[in-house]
């Protein structure tokens, strides 16, 4: 199935940077967040990322431009999925929330439209099942931050069909992306092997082994890693990490996904990395 016009669904990180590659690979796109703010700071941050691109000379000014003129935004799913042929949602990793959001989807999507989900660690079975067309709703794990990663985790639910397994492969490949398709399993691949690192490190820092600075030089230093597991959290969002490890432990029944009491106090701190200018390390506004 051709695809030529997405919705995604959801103004932050992952939403605007999933719009910012798709517009910038020549698909029309509505961004949808029930927040107009949400919405203005996700163009903006597109268009703060596509000038680096320019200062960079990776893309040219009409590029940049006609990237921009391809993205609409709207405050309704109603009126930003009707005409599109593939929503994908990137709001926050709440099982809840994905529910209502898929229900609304499926109600006001056109009948050919391929529902698909950024989630991280919830169960694409379990969101294609509040839907009507549970063989058209399929994981795309997209990494974080999206214009510059190449990985989508593709998660095939237990009804998705192959027509709508190989649309999604295409279309990843057409944002120039890797797809690699993963069992329906708690953390799919790469979060039931990431989160696991990142708590042990937050336990390392809690039981005082090492300060932060320490524990992330030796897993870059020691393991080769282009940042430390706690830089990383911090990238991701500690928030998001808790919600994460929470479906990993809630899902798998095994304590070693326990999330670290440390981890629990930061988030209820409003310590959230990057985002909220200090986690595991402090950051300029």
């Amino acid at each position: 199935m051709p695809i030529s016009k997405v919705a995604v669904v959801g103004g932050g990180t992952m939403g605007n940077g999933i719009a910012h590659v798709c517009a910038a690979s020549g698909l029309e796109v509505v961004m949808i967040d029930v927040a107009q703010d949400a919405l203005d700071r996700g163009v903006a941050t597109i268009e703060r990322n596509l000038g680096r691109q320019l200062a960079k000379e990776r893309i040219t000014e009409a590029e940049m431009q006609a990237a921009l003129g391809r993205i609409a935004t709207s405050t309704a799913i109603a009126d930003g999925a009707a005409d599109v042929d593939i929503v994908i949602e990137a709001v926050p990793e709440k099982a809840e929330l994905k529910y209502s959001i898929f229900e609304a989807l499926d109600e006001h999507a056109p009948d050919h439209a391929i529902l698909a989900s950024n989630t991280s660690s919830i169960s694409i079975t379990e969101i294609a099942a509040r839907t009507g067309r549970p063989e058209q709703v399929i994981g795309m794990h997209f990494m974080n931050p999206v214009p510059v990663m190449k990985l989508v985790e593709i998660v095939r639910g237990l009804a998705t069909d192959d027509a709508t397994a190989q649309a999604t492969h295409e279309l990843s490949e057409a944002l120039g992306k890797t797809p690699v398709e993963v069992n329906d399993f708690p953390g799919f691949v790469s979060n039931r092997v990431l989160m696991p690192m990142i708590n042990e490190a937050v336990f390392a820092l809690m039981e005082g082994v090492a300060d932060a600075e320490a524990i992330d030089q030796v897993m870059k230093l020691g393991m080769a890693h282009p940042m430390g597991p706690l830089t990383l959290a911090d990238l991701i969002g500690l928030d998001t990490c808790l919600n994460i490890l929470e479906v990993l432990h809630r899902e798998l029944g095994d304590d070693r996904y326990r999330p670290c009491p440390l981890l629990r106090k930061y988030v209820a701190a409003g310590w959230l990395g990057r985002k909220s200018g200090r986690g595991f390390h402090r950051y300029d506004p």
